[in-house]
């Protein structure tokens, strides 16, 4: 797990170290132990290291096949790699590290591109190919590592967050189609798209490949199919397949480092049957970690008494952290400054203030992120199931979070477009290989929306703290099998119903039968006292004004009535924090780094 980053010059001339060191010096709290720069021509590669698999200076990146022509630079793990090592051992390659990097670099010397349809696990890397003087880039099936990309007349640029390329040079104006998904979907930009026109992303389970002319080649090398199988299964027979892919995935995980591996225990079914299974598997002195807020009248702000007994049964090192209401509001700009898109997900800064603790204890942990888009944990999903019409009305009357109507109303009219986003999620849904239309939610979700939500929050927020967040439910085969399984078995007794079934017995069943809880943030959650003041100070601000991205009347409106029926979106965000979030991270990451 690291920071990675790199520069191809086209226009003939070499690479400046100062830009490098500006894109690395963005990475550090992703890469804390070191860090390496190659160079090549016009090519520079750079990496900051976090080590976790192969602890010795062998397994230093940019890491280089000189008897290739290879040179690499990766972010992540590949849970696989000592069987893909031995057999490549048997087809003739040597090695010299014992770790997961020099076999991505033997997997491409022998298999080429096509190289990534063998890995299994988190990855975005980039090898340069001297021999072809071409770079390629990779980002994993699930999307779980963020990779990011500038291009230019002169230069083509890649970095793990959007903080690195900001800091070597980009057209940092709004791109209007991607701020209309961004008002529409929690946040979420659809890859390979990002807020300010001058960055992109690759999307997941895709390739990019360029050569020193500027020609870039993209490539989606997997999908995901949601059709039912040839032969038939009873209920009983699909909860024992997706027990054993849960139970292969998590042992992935924990197998798979030379450190110890600890686990975010919130409280809730997930990442609790995610420490049954490990305790299952043998895993010895399992560090657990949960954390807390302070309450508000409507909601408690802790899981413990949740989390506190899933701990004891299976006598877990636990850990349990208590913050403060107002320690959320003081750290929240050092989150954002963080975070590589804006993040309305209120539990964002929870994560930065929990992977700050658990850090000091661990550097890698397993989290139960992607569970309930994989089985259909959310309320939203039944009420889809129930609706009638077309899908896209379905979805977007009880997923988006504001209207084309109202986007128009939201943001000033140099921003206006057509509605880009239902067109997009129309079209996604109606990919084939889907059978029924829980089938295309469940699919659009998994592949495109948690990629730019929980997915990208966990790595940002963890990786602020050089802490490797590992994500068992995510694990590319257990998703295909469970894209197969009939939606009934998912959406059943609430929602993870297989899950819930796996779970009886391993974890007390006032976890399994609680009614579907979230990370709980109540400072941010309820718009009100100094959380109130803080947002309306971040959208009075000169520099909101002067942007001019927003209508005023609507603002004015969000806050004379934050907490009114109108303040909310279809899933119950508030509408002035989405606002505010957005506004605050122009301000702190994009402003005075135009170019």
């Amino acid at each position: 797990m690291c920071g990675i980053a790199g520069e191809l010059r086209l226009d003939g001339t070499g690479p400046q170290e100062r830009t490098m060191r500006s894109m690395l010096d963005c990475l550090r709290r992703r890469g804390p132990d070191s860090e390496g720069v190659f160079t090549d021509g016009g090519l520079a590669l750079g990496h900051r290291r976090l080590s976790i698999i192969d602890l010795s200076t062998a397994a230093d990146q940019p890491m280089q096949d000189a008897g290739n022509g290879l040179n690499i630079v990766f972010n992540g793990t590949i849970y696989n790699y000592p069987d893909l090592r031995r057999e490549l051992q048997g087809l003739g390659h040597s090695f010299r590290s014992t770790g997961d990097t020099e076999v991505i670099l033997k997997a491409y010397a022998q298999w080429g591109e096509r190289c990534v349809e063998r890995l299994i696990g988190m990855f975005a890397f980039g090898i340069w190919d001297s021999r072809r003087r071409r770079l390629f880039l990779a980002r994993d099936r699930m999307g779980i590592k963020p990779l990011y990309y500038s291009e230019s007349p002169q230069a083509f640029r890649f970095a793990s967050n959007t903080q690195a390329l900001l800091a070597a040079g980009v057209d940092t104006d709004i791109d209007p189609l991607a701020l209309h998904h961004h008002m529409s979907l929690h946040a979420v930009v659809p890859a390979p798209r990002t807020l300010l026109k001058g960055i992109r992303k690759l999307p997941p389970a895709h390739t990019l490949s360029i050569g020193e002319d500027g020609r870039m080649t993209v490539r989606r090398y997997w999908s995901l199919n949601a059709t039912r199988p040839a032969a038939a299964r009873s209920e009983g027979e699909w909860i024992e397949a997706v027990h054993e892919a849960l139970r292969v995935a998590v042992e992935r995980r924990l197998r798979i480092a030379d450190v110890p591996v600890g686990v975010l225990l919130s409280g809730g079914l997930d990442s609790s049957l995610l420490v049954a299974l490990l305790a299952e598997s043998g895993a010895q002195g399992l560090k657990t970690f949960t954390v807390g807020f302070e309450d508000q009248p409507e909601e408690k702000g802790s899981e413990f008494e949740y989390s506190d007994p899933v701990a004891e049964r299976y006598a877990t090192e636990h850990y349990k952290f208590e913050i403060p209401n107002s320690e959320v509001l003081t750290r929240l700009p050092e989150a954002i400054d963080l975070m590589s898109e804006p993040m309305v997900a209120q539990d964002a800064v929870a994560f930065y203030l929990l992977s700050e603790q658990v850090s000091r204890h661990v550097k890698a942990v397993q989290s139960g992120q992607g569970a309930d888009e994989v089985f259909g944990g959310y309320f939203w999903y039944p009420q889809m199931a129930a609706a009638q019409g077309a899908p896209i009305d379905r979805f977007r009357s009880r997923y988006f979070d504001r209207d084309h109507a109202e986007y128009l109303r939201t943001v000033a009219p140099a921003y206006a477009t057509d509605d880009v986003t239902s067109a997009y999620i129309a079209e996604r849904l109606n990919e084939p290989d889907a059978d029924a239309f829980i089938d295309q939610v469940l699919r659009l979700d998994v592949t495109t929306l948690i990629v730019d939500d929980p997915v990208k929050r966990v790595d940002n927020m963890t990786m602020a703290w050089g802490l490797e967040a590992r994500v068992p439910f995510l694990d590319h085969e257990l998703v295909e099998l469970a894209a197969r399984m009939p939606p009934e078995l998912k959406l059943a007794s609430g929602g993870k119903h297989v899950l819930k079934q796996i779970a009886r017995g391993r974890i007390p069943d006032a976890v399994i039968d609680r009614k579907k809880g979230y990370f709980p943030v109540p400072a941010l959650k309820y718009v009100r006292g100094e959380a109130y003041d803080f947002m309306a100070d971040v959208l009075n601000a000169r520099a909101c004004r002067e942007r001019g991205l927003y209508r005023r009347d609507y603002v004015d409106a969000l806050l004379a009535n934050p907490e009114g029926d109108q303040a909310f979106t279809a899933i119950r965000g508030n509408k002035l924090w989405h606002l505010a979030l957005l506004e605050l991270w122009l301000q702190r990451n994009v402003d005075g780094k135009s170019v």
